[in-house]
């Protein structure tokens, strides 16, 4: 949403706005197909224990990043015999000069291996490669360094790769940030990726759902809808392969940009004794010691001048859950000073007028609003919902000034279908009883109590709340100017890259919407 006539951007000063929906293009649906196993992208092309599905994440600040990859064969089958972590080093070699042989230092690290293990006759288990994972500290802010990871006691090395740093934690420092969601390794993920890398972005968020690996049965057969396909399996089974063919794929940007990820719905991933997360948690690092998380599935960092909330959908957040407790404690850390810019990041959306996931995590929301608004959260990114949605400034389904706005962009291109039915169009309305989330379990999806929609479960047109809304595949760029301004924009992938879907400047009004304070549970 440009402003016409003089070509100025607006900004949410303008607003509310009027909703707006934009039509479906029926001409273009992508290519929502996977990528197959002999794809030249996703093939293995090492030797031995050189390391591949290389990737760089941030600690909780910009001294110090990870750097984590894959060494040796995954395994499937059913005589399947883990590798030991033990048996290869986890070494990264880094250097601010380019050839790594003067000023190189040395960081060691950690290795692991993940199992998929299913407890049923004729079902394929799954043994990963060694993951490593290496914390480099002590690093110089917003500076290029050169890397190269692996085992040299082995000549086991990489390529030598770069990653920038982020700048320093202040309020005139920002890095340019991508978001994507719902990713997948489609042929529209392909097209997602390269019109993101072509935006240059300093750090990527991938905001849940990575590869739909839990698409396909253990035998390698897949579906866009799996409980259409495959109801009678006694276990939602996955092929748990499909995480290394994103990793090799994803390695052309994962390598050289950090990218810090959260979960989805898709990474449940249940297995054996009903574990849960398995990939996700060894696969990716995570800051989580660092900002006094005791688990993956939330934790914070800071970019420049902008503290991220990665938040856990999947993970318990009622009042008295440790996620809410370690949440108060980030919250009460944050100087605003230091950090003016505070954004929330998770799965789920909160608000959402698809019928695809309505109301969905209705619990997570009345558990987590009211903190965050008196936190003085700005923005919200969410996945989960396969399309593109804004919201104007809103809190507790009322326009508000000093709410965040909420930006769902589950639309990166995975091989399930699009979003495309709206709750409020005839019809459309889903049963309260089946919007609760299934694997968090709980009912807080009632109808609205104020408004249009009073007694209501679904508005009978757009929303207020909602601004501009369209069913299209696509990537977001962030990119924070100053301490009150940030621009917002959002590219569809049947556009050139550089040009714009929607587009506005997100003002923060610190005088106005003051922080509200709180005494922490300890």
């Amino acid at each position: 949403m440009k402003a016409k006539g003089d070509g100025d951007i607006v900004t949410t000063l303008d607003g509310p706005f009027t909703p707006v929906t934009v039509p479906l293009d029926e001409s273009f649906r992508g290519h929502a197909v996977d990528l197959t196993e002999d794809d030249p992208r996703v093939k293995r092309n090492v030797k031995g224990f050189e390391p591949e599905q290389i990737m760089v994440s941030l600690s909780s600040g910009y001294e110090s990043v990870w750097v984590s990859w894959v060494t040796g064969k995954f395994q499937i089958g059913d005589n399947i015999k883990p590798l030991d972590p033990k048996s290869v080093a986890s070494v990264v070699e880094y250097s601010k000069v380019k050839s790594l042989k003067t000023q190189t230092q040395q960081a060691e690290g950690y290795s692991l291996i993940y199992s998929q293990l299913y407890p049923y006759k004729g079902l394929q288990n799954y043994t990963s490669g060694i993951i490593h994972h290496v914390q480099l500290k002590g690093l110089s802010p917003d500076t290029i360094y050169y890397y190269r990871c692996g085992d040299p006691s082995i000549k086991a090395m990489s390529d030598v790769f770069t990653f920038k740093t982020m700048p320093i934690s202040g309020p005139k420092s920002y890095p340019k940030i991508g978001l994507v969601g719902d990713l997948g390794l489609t042929h529209n993920t392909t097209s997602t990726v390269s019109h993101l890398i072509k935006n240059q972005p300093d750090l990527v968020l991938l905001i849940g759902d990575a590869t739909y690996a839990n698409l396909y049965l253990t035998n390698g057969t897949g579906s866009d809808c799996y409980s259409c396909s495959f109801d009678n399996t006694p276990i939602h089974e996955t092929y748990q392969p499909r995480w290394d063919y994103w990793g090799r794929y994803m390695q052309r940007l994962t390598s050289k940009i950090p990218i810090m990820a959260i979960e989805g719905n898709h990474e449940i991933e249940e297995q054996v004794e009903s574990t849960t997360f398995a990939a996700y948690s060894a696969r990716f690092a995570f800051p989580s010691e660092e900002s006094g998380s005791k688990s993956t599935m939330y934790y914070s960092f800071n970019a420049g001048g902008i503290h991220f909330l990665m938040l856990g959908g999947y993970a318990a957040y009622d009042k008295s859950s440790d996620q809410y407790k370690w949440l108060q404690r980030d919250l009460e850390k944050v100087d605003r000073e230091v950090t003016p810019w505070l954004v929330g990041v998770w799965h789920p959306p909160w608000y959402n007028t698809y019928v695809s996931h309505y109301k969905e995590v209705e619990c997570m929301r009345v558990a987590m609003e009211e903190l965050l608004y008196n936190a003085g959260v700005d923005i919200i990114f969410n996945g989960h919902v396969h399309a593109y949605e804004r919201s104007n400034r809103v809190y507790n389904y009322t326009l508000d000034p000093c709410g965040p706005v909420h930006i769902t962009i589950g639309d990166g291109g995975n091989r399930e279908k699009m979003a495309v039915e709206h709750a409020d169009e005839p019809g459309n309305c889903p049963e309260p009883s089946t919007t609760p989330d299934s694997f968090m379990g709980g009912f807080c999806a009632y109808n609205f109590t104020s408004g249009p929609a009073k007694g209501n479960f679904c508005w009978d047109r757009q929303p207020e709340y909602s601004a501009y809304r369209e069913s299209s595949f696509g990537h977001g760029i962030f990119e924070v100017k100053n301490e009150t301004h940030a621009l917002w924009t959002w590219h569809r992938n049947q556009d050139m890259y550089n040009e714009v879907g929607d587009q506005i400047y997100i003002v923060r009004e610190p005088e106005r919407c003051p922080v509200k304070l709180w005494r922490s549970v300890k």
